[in-house]
Parts: C-alpha cells; structure tokens; sequence
C-alpha cells in the first residue's frame, strides 16, 4: 500500500491539491496509508470514518433518501461519499470506500461486493469490486483499489492539463510565457 500511497502522495504536492478520505468498510486504513508518507501534512486536509449508516448522512451528506432506499453499499453512495468529504474538508480531491467486509452479507449484498470511488475537480468515478477472500483481505485489497483509482484520476487531471491551452496556463506548474516584442 504504501507504494501507491506515495505515488498519490507525491503527485498531489507537485499538483499543489488537497485531499480528503471518507471510509466505511477500511475503518481508517486508506487515511492510515496515507498519512504514512513523509511530507503527506501539506495535502491531506483529514478524513471521516463513518462506519454507521446515518453517519454517512450527518458527517458525510450523503442524501438520507438514497441511504434509505439503497442502503449503505450502492455506487451512488460511493460518489456521494468521495463528494462529501472533499466538500466538508475543504479538499480538492475526496476518495471514498463502502462495502462488506464480512465474514455475513449485509443487507442481500454479498461479502466482497465494495465500492471506492473519487470526486475531483473535474468530476467523479466509482469503482466496484467483487473480491473474494476474508475480511482483512477484503479491506486491504480496498484500500488499494481505492489508491490506485485515486491516481488514475490525478493521472487523467494531468493529461487534460496538457491538452487543455487554457489550463496549462493556471496550473501548478505552469510556464509563463515570455511577452510578444515586435522585431523590425
């Protein structure tokens, strides 16, 4: 984890972009990866653990409607998830995780069925796992697609960046143009 932890970590700061967790089923793992890696206190703005269903609402905001007609576990609680706490935290980037862990299914959703999902300054993505294993393998194996979903997303940021004529100019990184002179 701590590889693809890092990777994020260290694109985010050339990035100069925020990040915020909201986790249910990892409990704090993917904020722990996280927060392991040196130099992470100038992007990671914090995270929410909210284990509990109404938690998701009240911490998070996720709509109580959709919480109570889906449950828990379903891709647009995920997105609502990622979108919440990059908004209460204040973060450029949110990523989030849900699902079952086990060892019982929950709610007709079977052990292994996760969600992670991203919400970044030019929309979201949701991810869905059907993993096989127990339940810290579950949980380990989240964390990591949710990382590794996390840096897809900063990867594509990138790549529009590049393609983008009027974004390469605000851009972190950006190269400012020398001013026109006219030449006789």
């Amino acid at each position: 984890m701590g590889s693809a932890a890092a990777g994020v970590v260290h694109r985010l700061v050339q990035r100069h972009e925020t990040l915020a967790t909201v986790e249910s089923l990892t409990g704090g793992s993917l904020a722990a990866s996280i927060v392991d890696i040196a130099g992470v206190s100038g992007i990671y703005r914090g995270g929410l653990v909210v284990y509990a269903t109404e938690l998701k609402g009240t911490l998070a905001g996720v709509p109580t409607d959709l919480l109570s007609e889906r449950g828990p576990v379903d891709p647009d609680v995920a997105a609502a998830l990622a979108e919440g706490g990059r908004q209460r935290c204040g973060a450029d980037w949110g990523v989030a995780t849900t699902g079952v862990a086990g060892p019982e299914p929950q709610d007709d959703k079977p052990v292994g069925l996760v969600y992670v999902a991203v919400a970044g300054p030019n929309g979201g993505e949701v991810r869905q796992l059907d993993l096989d294993g127990g339940r810290d393998h579950v949980r380990a194996v989240a964390v990591i697609e949710a990382l590794r979903l996390l840096a897809e997303r900063i990867h594509d940021a990138d790549v529009k960046d590049d393609l983008d004529p009027d974004a390469q100019g605000s851009g972190p990184d950006a190269q400012v143009p020398e001013p026109a002179t006219n030449h006789p």
